[in-house]
Protein backbone atom coordinates (compact mmCIF):
# COMPACT_ATOMS: atom_id res chain seq x y z
CA UNK A 1 0.00 0.00 0.00
CA UNK A 2 3.02 2.07 0.69
CA UNK A 3 4.17 1.43 -2.50
CA UNK A 4 1.41 2.60 -4.54
CA UNK A 5 0.99 5.42 -2.58
CA UNK A 6 4.46 7.30 -3.24
CA UNK A 7 3.94 5.69 -6.76
CA UNK A 8 1.23 8.03 -6.91
CA UNK A 9 3.24 10.85 -5.23
CA UNK A 10 6.07 10.77 -7.65
CA UNK A 11 3.82 10.38 -10.51
CA UNK A 12 1.77 13.59 -9.33
CA UNK A 13 5.43 15.16 -8.84
CA UNK A 14 6.08 14.68 -12.86
CA UNK A 15 2.83 15.69 -14.02
CA UNK A 16 1.69 18.76 -15.73
CA UNK A 17 -1.21 20.35 -14.78
CA UNK A 18 -3.11 22.86 -16.84
CA UNK A 19 -4.60 25.19 -14.57
CA UNK A 20 -4.26 26.38 -10.87
CA UNK A 21 -5.96 24.74 -7.98
CA UNK A 22 -6.18 21.82 -5.72
CA UNK A 23 -7.14 18.61 -5.93
CA UNK A 24 -7.20 15.20 -3.46
CA UNK A 25 -5.58 12.70 -4.85
CA UNK A 26 -5.41 10.30 -2.18
CA UNK A 27 -5.51 9.41 1.61
CA UNK A 28 -3.52 7.63 3.67
CA UNK A 29 -4.44 7.17 7.34
CA UNK A 30 -5.41 10.94 8.66
CA UNK A 31 -3.27 12.34 6.09
CA UNK A 32 -3.80 13.75 2.54
CA UNK A 33 -2.11 13.84 -0.78
CA UNK A 34 -3.14 16.89 -2.02
CA UNK A 35 -2.21 18.50 -5.29
CA UNK A 36 -1.46 22.36 -4.87
CA UNK A 37 -0.81 24.32 -8.10
CA UNK A 38 0.63 21.07 -9.41
CA UNK A 39 2.40 20.29 -6.63
CA UNK A 40 1.75 17.25 -4.71
CA UNK A 41 1.78 17.77 -0.69
CA UNK A 42 1.22 15.46 2.50
CA UNK A 43 -1.01 17.45 4.77
CA UNK A 44 -2.74 16.14 8.64
CA UNK A 45 -5.33 17.63 9.90
CA UNK A 46 -5.04 20.93 10.92
CA UNK A 47 -1.59 21.55 8.70
CA UNK A 48 -0.92 24.23 6.10
CA UNK A 49 1.21 24.39 3.09
CA UNK A 50 1.54 26.85 0.25
CA UNK A 51 -1.64 28.73 1.90
CA UNK A 52 -4.10 25.70 2.28
CA UNK A 53 -5.19 24.48 5.19
CA UNK A 54 -6.61 21.14 5.52
CA UNK A 55 -9.86 21.07 8.18
CA UNK A 56 -10.82 17.92 8.21
CA UNK A 57 -10.97 14.32 6.65
CA UNK A 58 -13.39 12.02 6.33
CA UNK A 59 -13.21 9.04 4.11
CA UNK A 60 -12.30 10.29 1.16
CA UNK A 61 -13.39 13.73 1.68
CA UNK A 62 -11.52 16.46 2.55
CA UNK A 63 -12.61 20.02 3.87
CA UNK A 64 -9.69 22.72 3.06
CA UNK A 65 -9.80 26.72 3.55
CA UNK A 66 -7.46 28.67 1.52
CA UNK A 67 -7.57 32.82 1.12
CA UNK A 68 -10.98 32.66 3.64
CA UNK A 69 -12.68 29.97 1.10
CA UNK A 70 -13.74 26.90 2.18
CA UNK A 71 -14.33 24.23 -0.03
CA UNK A 72 -14.95 20.28 -0.01
CA UNK A 73 -12.59 17.77 -2.10
CA UNK A 74 -13.04 14.24 -3.10
CA UNK A 75 -10.69 11.40 -4.30
CA UNK A 76 -10.31 11.59 -7.76
CA UNK A 77 -12.92 14.70 -7.76
CA UNK A 78 -11.92 17.63 -10.25
CA UNK A 79 -9.20 20.47 -9.54
CA UNK A 80 -11.06 23.35 -7.76
CA UNK A 81 -10.31 26.65 -8.13
CA UNK A 82 -9.79 28.34 -3.99
CA UNK A 83 -9.15 31.22 -2.78
CA UNK A 84 -8.45 33.59 -5.58
CA UNK A 85 -4.94 31.69 -6.54
CA UNK A 86 -3.74 31.84 -10.40
CA UNK A 87 -4.00 33.90 -13.14
CA UNK A 88 -7.69 35.35 -12.56
CA UNK A 89 -8.35 37.43 -10.79
CA UNK A 90 -10.08 37.11 -7.58
CA UNK A 91 -13.90 36.23 -7.54
CA UNK A 92 -13.99 36.17 -11.14
CA UNK A 93 -13.10 33.01 -12.78
CA UNK A 94 -13.62 29.89 -12.06
CA UNK A 95 -11.04 27.04 -13.40
CA UNK A 96 -11.96 23.01 -13.43
CA UNK A 97 -10.75 20.20 -14.90
CA UNK A 98 -12.71 17.11 -15.79
CA UNK A 99 -13.21 14.02 -13.58
CA UNK A 100 -14.20 10.48 -14.12
CA UNK A 101 -16.21 10.07 -16.69
CA UNK A 102 -16.04 13.44 -18.12
CA UNK A 103 -18.36 15.43 -15.39
CA UNK A 104 -16.93 18.17 -14.47
CA UNK A 105 -17.48 18.20 -10.55
CA UNK A 106 -16.71 20.90 -8.21
CA UNK A 107 -16.82 21.57 -4.49
CA UNK A 108 -19.08 24.67 -3.68
CA UNK A 109 -21.42 26.55 -1.35
CA UNK A 110 -25.56 27.70 -1.32
CA UNK A 111 -26.12 30.40 1.23
CA UNK A 112 -22.84 29.62 3.03
CA UNK A 113 -23.35 25.70 3.13
CA UNK A 114 -20.79 23.37 1.89
CA UNK A 115 -22.10 21.62 -1.35
CA UNK A 116 -21.12 18.79 -3.65
CA UNK A 117 -21.75 19.98 -7.71
CA UNK A 118 -21.87 18.38 -11.26
CA UNK A 119 -21.97 20.78 -13.89
CA UNK A 120 -25.24 20.12 -16.31
CA UNK A 121 -25.56 22.69 -19.27
CA UNK A 122 -28.58 20.62 -19.98
CA UNK A 123 -30.25 21.94 -16.58
CA UNK A 124 -32.65 24.93 -16.45
CA UNK A 125 -31.55 25.42 -13.44
CA UNK A 126 -29.89 24.57 -10.21
CA UNK A 127 -31.20 21.07 -9.15
CA UNK A 128 -31.37 19.91 -5.38
CA UNK A 129 -32.95 16.70 -3.17
CA UNK A 130 -35.25 17.61 -1.05
CA UNK A 131 -32.43 15.95 1.53
CA UNK A 132 -30.07 18.00 0.65
CA UNK A 133 -32.18 21.27 0.61
CA UNK A 134 -33.37 20.12 4.00
CA UNK A 135 -29.15 19.38 4.99
CA UNK A 136 -28.07 23.03 4.03
CA UNK A 137 -31.05 24.61 5.96
CA UNK A 138 -33.22 26.02 2.93
CA UNK A 139 -36.98 26.13 3.64
CA UNK A 140 -37.96 24.40 0.30
CA UNK A 141 -41.84 23.74 1.09
CA UNK A 142 -42.52 27.90 1.24
CA UNK A 143 -40.95 27.46 -2.59
CA UNK A 144 -43.13 27.60 -5.82
CA UNK A 145 -45.37 24.36 -6.36
CA UNK A 146 -45.08 22.70 -9.95
CA UNK A 147 -44.69 20.04 -11.57
CA UNK A 148 -41.59 18.61 -14.25
CA UNK A 149 -40.81 15.63 -16.49
CA UNK A 150 -38.21 13.25 -15.41
CA UNK A 151 -37.17 9.71 -16.68
CA UNK A 152 -39.43 8.49 -13.57
CA UNK A 153 -42.28 10.34 -15.16
CA UNK A 154 -44.13 13.66 -14.06
CA UNK A 155 -42.67 14.66 -10.22
CA UNK A 156 -43.59 17.61 -7.96
CA UNK A 157 -40.61 20.49 -7.81
CA UNK A 158 -40.35 23.04 -5.78
CA UNK A 159 -38.93 26.27 -7.30
CA UNK A 160 -36.48 28.84 -4.74
CA UNK A 161 -34.24 31.41 -5.16
CA UNK A 162 -30.59 30.96 -3.49
CA UNK A 163 -29.18 33.94 -1.92
CA UNK A 164 -26.28 32.90 -2.96
CA UNK A 165 -23.86 30.30 -4.82
CA UNK A 166 -20.19 30.12 -4.54
CA UNK A 167 -18.43 28.57 -6.78
CA UNK A 168 -14.49 28.62 -5.92
CA UNK A 169 -13.80 31.75 -5.03
CA UNK A 170 -16.42 33.46 -7.34
CA UNK A 171 -19.84 33.86 -5.90
CA UNK A 172 -23.72 34.78 -7.27
CA UNK A 173 -26.39 36.35 -5.87
CA UNK A 174 -30.33 35.55 -6.21
CA UNK A 175 -30.13 32.14 -8.18
CA UNK A 176 -33.26 30.31 -8.75
CA UNK A 177 -33.48 26.60 -8.53
CA UNK A 178 -35.59 23.47 -7.98
CA UNK A 179 -36.04 21.20 -5.23
CA UNK A 180 -37.37 17.74 -6.14
CA UNK A 181 -37.84 14.41 -3.73
CA UNK A 182 -35.69 12.34 -6.01
CA UNK A 183 -32.43 11.10 -4.33
CA UNK A 184 -29.68 12.70 -6.16
CA UNK A 185 -25.75 11.99 -6.00
CA UNK A 186 -24.78 15.66 -6.85
CA UNK A 187 -26.31 19.06 -6.98
CA UNK A 188 -26.73 19.70 -10.56
CA UNK A 189 -24.97 23.18 -11.27
CA UNK A 190 -27.65 24.17 -14.31
CA UNK A 191 -27.83 27.22 -16.29
CA UNK A 192 -29.61 29.70 -13.60
CA UNK A 193 -26.07 29.98 -12.43
CA UNK A 194 -23.90 28.66 -15.59
CA UNK A 195 -25.10 31.54 -17.83
CA UNK A 196 -23.69 34.30 -15.05
CA UNK A 197 -20.73 33.16 -16.71
CA UNK A 198 -18.76 33.13 -20.05
CA UNK A 199 -17.96 29.78 -20.47
CA UNK A 200 -15.21 28.43 -22.55
CA UNK A 201 -13.58 24.54 -22.47
CA UNK A 202 -10.48 23.06 -23.77
CA UNK A 203 -10.54 19.54 -24.04
CA UNK A 204 -10.80 18.53 -20.43
CA UNK A 205 -10.57 21.92 -19.04
CA UNK A 206 -13.40 24.52 -18.10
CA UNK A 207 -13.10 28.04 -17.77
CA UNK A 208 -16.19 30.06 -16.31
CA UNK A 209 -15.98 33.82 -16.49
CA UNK A 210 -18.37 36.36 -14.58
CA UNK A 211 -19.83 38.26 -16.70
CA UNK A 212 -19.61 41.90 -16.00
Amino acid sequence: MLRCFFGLALVLANATVAAQGVALSGTMGQRALLVIDGQPQMLAVGESARGVKLHSLQGDEARIERAGAVAILRVGGSQVSVGGRGSASAGSEVVMTAGPGGHFMASGAINGRAVRFMVDTGATTIAMSQADAERIGLDWRKGERGWAQTANGPTVIYGVTLSSVRLGDVEVANVSAAVMPAQMPFILLGNSFLTRFQMRRDNDVMRLELRR
